[in-house]
């Protein structure tokens, strides 16, 4: 994607390509439809002063006098005062047609807008390196690309318009104003920066407030969507109460922030009502003293009460139009937050090597943030082999997986992961990937049909190929159960499904993709010890060539693996073949003798 620029400007103008020619012409069709609305005043005073009364006709503008005599004079406009009326008609007609004009073309222009800032931001998230995903709250990232995109909307196709429409209508208004008399523009003007410099102060106070509320409410998000998630843990342990209060907490938290926020408001709607009030009133008794003494005509005083209504509106708005641009620009922010995270890119310099080579963590040193995980890690895995890794839970046993398939990205300093004689920075991430089937403990199931599911890579496999790669899995039986088959559909998360279906569909969905090197990360975790020894036997039959690393708490998974690694606090404690490990002293032993103990007392 290319780059939307670094400033909130550059961001808008960016999306705003291709369709800013409805926007301007939405500016010009609503100047157009202010200055026809502005008319309607000046035919009033007209009407008054010249028609009705007599004010001399040499004070009128040269083109209204020529105008004047065109249609037969002062006395045929008396005879025939309805042209008055139909000038006042047609203005209004032309106005409300322009106004309509310029909201089709907003409400084209901006959808065209919002449209490109959605799939941008779908996009960039997609190529995000996997530690950005770790590092910011689902629940945070779903408001972000919903509410904060429809605020950004919303300034598009109200706010920003709004702010153009008030600043042409003060214009036109004070220009005309002016030149019909100077002293009741002086004293209707006078309020207009009183009420924008106390706006200023307001917009830049309500800004911090509602930075603080958007986040709020993204933390209330991330909660309900972490609950919904975890329904199953909630009711498993009575949690019900807990998540409850855990709630309510942020409920409060973020209610407060919306009630200080209607304080603020409030406040200034009240000082805004009381600014506009005293803005008309000064102008009624103004005029009414300077139309008394003869400062000013009648039809002035009509036309002047007119126009400090009609702007009186916007001004009140005002505080309320910059407060909602300081939400737009909350959310301009927090968006470029997402489309400015670096992507995930391919440097020029990246290759596609054959994958199907040796595999060689040399010094390996990785953290997650402060915390170490693996220390100076070292091993080899010949080419279709199938190697093990052993470990109590946080030894790491994961993250050489995931340092392998360049989900976390391993720092230069930290160490080297081969592939053959390439360094996997080298190798492009996309192509990397194709070659690696990862089958995590809890595995993630698309809410679509158990075939979608397992031949999501595959989108154009037979029936046949898919449920060969299940009876591999040892879950064809299963799914053939099912009243619809492989057709049944699978809730979401895969909701439906018991811990050790989902496993095993993910396993089929793995050797769908025809890898060169398959991750088993504790997959069969969830799966009873004789449909384990099933889908190992199955494996080892149809895997034949291709390089297996097997990641399980369980020595039965492993000890049929060419060699075994075994991970103790982030450090390799002991590597070697199943007797190797039996034969010395160390945990690899310690485990087997407790884990066939356990097997001694279950039978």
């Amino acid at each position: 994607m290319d780059s939307p620029g670094k400033s909130s400007f550059a961001m808008l103008n960016y999306f705003a390509t291709g369709v800013r020619r409805y926007f301007l012409v939405a500016i010009l069709t609503t100047a157009l439809s202010i200055i026809f609305n502005f008319l309607t005043p000046q035919i009033i005073r007209f009407s008054v002063d010249y028609i009705i009364g007599a004010e001399a006709l040499n004070s009128l503008p040269s083109i209204v006098g020529r105008l004047l005599d065109a249609l037969g004079g002062r006395q045929f406009i008396r005879a025939n005062f309805l042209l008055c009326a139909a000038g006042i008609v047609i203005c209004s007609c032309f106005s409300g047609l322009l106004n309509y004009l310029s909201r089709v073309n907003l409400a084209i222009g901006t959808g065209v807008f919002t449209k490109k800032l959605r799939d941008s931001l779908f996009s960039h998230i997609q190529y995000l390196p996997y530690q950005w995903h770790t590092d910011n709250q689902t629940g945070d990232i779903i408001q972000r690309c919903t509410f904060d995109v429809e605020t950004v909307q919303s300034f598009v196709s109200m706010q920003l318009l709004e702010v153009l429409r008030t600043v042409i209508l003060l214009v036109t208004a004070l220009i005309l104003m002016f030149s019909m008399n100077v002293t009741l523009s002086l004293i209707c003007a006078a309020f207009i920066p009183i009420i924008a410099l106390y706006s200023l102060f307001f917009y830049r106070r309500i800004s911090a407030q509602f930075l603080q509320a958007d986040e709020a409410e993204g933390e209330l998000l991330a909660d309900i969507q972490e609950n919904l998630t975890a329904v199953r843990v909630v009711r498993a342990f009575g949690r019900e109460k807990y998540e409850k209060e855990k709630f309510e907490g942020k409920l409060n938290f973020f209610t407060n922030k919306w009630i200080d926020l209607g304080y603020t408001l409030g406040f200034y709607w009240g000082v805004g009502d009381l600014a506009t009030a005293a803005q008309i009133l000064a102008v009624v008794c103004a005029g009414a003293w300077l139309a008394a003494t003869k400062q000013a005509t009648l039809g002035e005083l009509l036309a002047f009460i007119s126009y400090t209504n009609m702007i009186a509106w916007p001004v009140r708005t005002l505080g309320r139009t910059l407060s909602e641009l300081s939400k737009a620009g909350v959310s301009i922010g927090r968006l470029r937050e997402i489309l400015e995270a670096p992507l995930e890119t391919n440097r020029p310099d990246m290759t596609r090597p054959p994958i199907y080579d040796d595999i060689t963590f040399e010094k390996v040193n990785f953290a997650y943030g402060e915390i170490p995980v693996l220390r100076d890690v070292s091993f080899h895995i010949p080419k279709g082999t199938t190697f093990g890794i052993l470990g109590a839970t946080g030894s790491g046993k994961s993250t050489i997986a995931y340092l392998l398939n360049r989900l976390y990205a391993l720092p230069e300093e930290n160490g080297r992961i081969r592939i053959g004689d390439t360094d996997i920075r080298q190798i492009e991430a996309a192509h990397l990937r194709r070659e690696i089937g990862l089958v995590l403990q809890e595995p993630f199931l698309f809410s679509k049909t158990v075939r979608k599911n397992i031949a999501i890579a595959v989108s154009d496999a037979s029936l046949e190929d898919v449920r060969k790669s299940a009876d591999i899995a040892a879950v064809d039986d299963n799914i053939m159960a099912f009243k619809e088959g492989y057709d049944t559909m699978v809730g979401e998360r895969g909701v439906t499904l018991s811990g050790g279906q989902k496993q095993r569909i993910a396993i089929a969905r793995s050797l769908m993709m025809d890898c060169s090197i398959l991750i088993f990360d504790d997959s069969t975790s969830s799966v009873d010890m004789e449909t384990d020894e099933k889908i190992r036997s199955a494996l080892q039959k149809n895997t034949a060539g291709r390089t297996v690393i097997l990641i399980s708490h369980r020595i039965s998974t492993l000890m049929q693996a060419d060699r075994i690694l075994v991970l103790e606090d982030g450090s390799v404690a002991q590597i070697g073949t199943h007797s190797e490990l039996l034969a010395e002293e160390g945990i690899y032993r310690r485990v087997y003798q407790m884990q066939s103990d356990a097997r001694l007392l279950r039978s």
